[in-house]
C-alpha cells in the first residue's frame, strides 16, 4: 500500500510540475511576451546591359538560371553581417531599440550594453534574408516592437543592398579598367619598339621594299633571259652563213656573254650564301614587319576593349530592382502566442510521460 502511494506522490509530482510550466507558458505568451512587427520586402539583381550579357555572368537571365545567382547569395551575406548591422545601429538606434526596458525579458536584447557578438546573433533571430529558388528572389525580413522601426529596418536594408552591389559592380569594373590600361601601354610599347626595329632595319640596309626591289631584279633578269634567247636565236640563224671568226658572230657573242654576266650578277645579288642577299633580307624585312603588323593589331584591339570597359565603367551594370516594397504592418505576426503555447504544453505533458514511463520502468526493475 505504501509502495503505491509512493508511486502516486511521484507521478503526482511530474505532472504537477508538467502543469506548472504549461501555466507559466500560457501567462508567459498570452500576456507577458511584447508584440513583433514583421516587415518583408522582395527583390532581384539584374543587369542593365542584358543586350552585354554573357554566359560567364552570375546568371544568364532574370528568371532562366536553375542554381541560385551569386549576386543574390552575395547580397544575402552582406545583409546578414556585421558591417550591416553597424550601419542600422548607426542609422537607427537598432541596439537601444532591441534593449528597450518596456519590452518583457525574453525576447528583448539582454543586457543593454550587450558586445557586438551577442548582438550579432540576436540581430541574425530578428532579421532573415532568405532566397526564394521558385522565383529567384530575396525575401527580406525583420521584426521589430514597432511597424515604423520594422519598416525603416527592411527599407535601409534594400538601400544598402542596393548600393552594395553597384559598388560592388563598379570596383570590379574600376579594376579591369586600370588592368586593360595597362595592357594597352605594354602594347603600345610592343608596338613602338617593333616599328623602330623594322625602320632600323631598313635604313641599315638602304631598302624600304626589299620585295619590291627583288622583283624589280626579276623582272630585270626576266628582260635579259628574253634578249639571251633573242641572241641566240640570231647566232644560230648566222652561224651557218658566217664562220665562227667573222665580226658579225663574235659581236654577238660578245653580247651573249654580257647580258650572262648581267643574269649571273642580279641572280647573285638576290639569292647567295651571303648575309646580305636579297632573298635573306627579304624574309627578315618580312618577319619585322609581321612582328609589327601583329602588334598594331594587338593594340587596336587592346583600345577597342579599353574604350568599351570605360563605358561599362560608368554604366550602372546591375541593379537591385524591388518586387515588393518593404511592408508597413498592421499586425504582430511574431511571437506566435497560439502556436507556441499548444507545443509547449503537448512537449511538458509528453516529457512528464515518458518520465513517468521511464520511473516506473526502472522501479520494476528494481523490485
Amino acid at each position: 500500500m505504501n509502495k503505491l502511494f509512493r508511486q502516486f506522490r511521484q507521478c503526482g509530482r511530474l505532472w504537477r510540475i508538467a502543469i506548472g510550466a504549461s501555466v507559466l507558458a500560457i501567462v508567459y505568451w498570452s500576456v507577458i511576451a511584447s508584440d513583433r512587427y514583421v516587415s518583408e520586402a522582395k527583390v532581384v539583381v539584374e543587369r542593365s546591359d542584358a543586350v552585354g550579357a554573357s554566359a560567364t555572368d552570375f546568371y544568364s537571365s532574370l528568371l532562366g538560371a536553375n542554381a541560385a545567382p551569386q549576386d543574390l547569395l552575395l547580397l544575402r551575406e552582406y545583409l546578414l553581417s556585421v558591417d550591416m548591422l553597424g550601419k542600422l545601429d548607426a542609422r537607427l538606434a537598432l541596439k537601444a531599440h532591441y534593449s528597450d526596458p518596456r519590452r518583457d525579458a525574453l525576447s528583448r536584447l539582454w543586457p543593454a550594453d550587450a558586445s557586438l557578438e551577442r548582438f550579432h546573433d540576436y540581430y541574425l533571430r530578428r532579421v532573415s534574408v532568405e532566397y526564394d529558388d521558385f522565383s529567384h528572389t530575396l525575401v527580406v525580413r525583420a521584426q521589430a516592437y514597432t511597424p515604423a522601426m520594422a519598416q525603416a529596418v527592411t527599407r535601409l536594408l534594400v538601400a544598402e543592398g542596393e548600393r552594395f552591389i553597384n559598388d560592388l559592380t563598379h570596383r570590379v569594373a574600376g579594376e579591369q579598367v586600370v588592368y586593360i590600361e595597362n595592357q594597352v601601354r605594354t602594347q603600345g610599347e610592343r608596338m613602338k619598339a617593333d616599328r623602330q626595329a623594322l625602320l632600323a632595319y631598313q635604313n641599315a640596309n638602304g631598302l624600304v621594299s626589299p620585295r619590291g626591289d627583288v622583283e624589280s631584279l626579276s623582272s630585270v633578269v626576266a628582260g635579259a633571259e628574253s634578249e639571251l634567247a633573242d641572241l641566240r636565236v640570231r647566232r644560230a640563224a648566222l652561224k651557218d652563213v658566217y664562220t665562227p671568226q667573222s665580226p658579225a658572230i663574235q659581236q654577238l657573242d660578245a653580247q651573249i656573254a654580257a647580258v650572262q654576266a648581267q643574269i649571273g650578277a642580279q641572280r647573285a645579288r638576290m639569292t647567295s650564301s651571303k648575309s646580305k642577299a636579297l632573298n635573306q633580307v627579304v624574309e627578315e624585312h618580312e618577319r619585322l614587319q609581321a612582328a609589327a603588323g601583329f602588334s598594331e593589331d594587338l593594340y587596336k584591339t587592346a583600345l577597342s576593349v579599353l574604350e568599351k570597359a570605360r563605358m561599362e565603367a560608368t554604366r550602372k551594370l546591375k541593379n537591385v530592382a524591388v518586387v515588393q516594397s518593404p511592408t508597413l504592418p498592421e499586425y504582430p505576426l511574431q511571437p506566435r502566442r497560439l502556436y507556441n503555447i499548444v507545443v509547449f504544453v503537448l512537449a511538458a505533458l509528453m516529457l512528464a510521460g515518458v518520465l513517468q514511463l521511464l520511473g516506473a520502468i526502472i522501479r520494476d526493475h528494481r523490485d
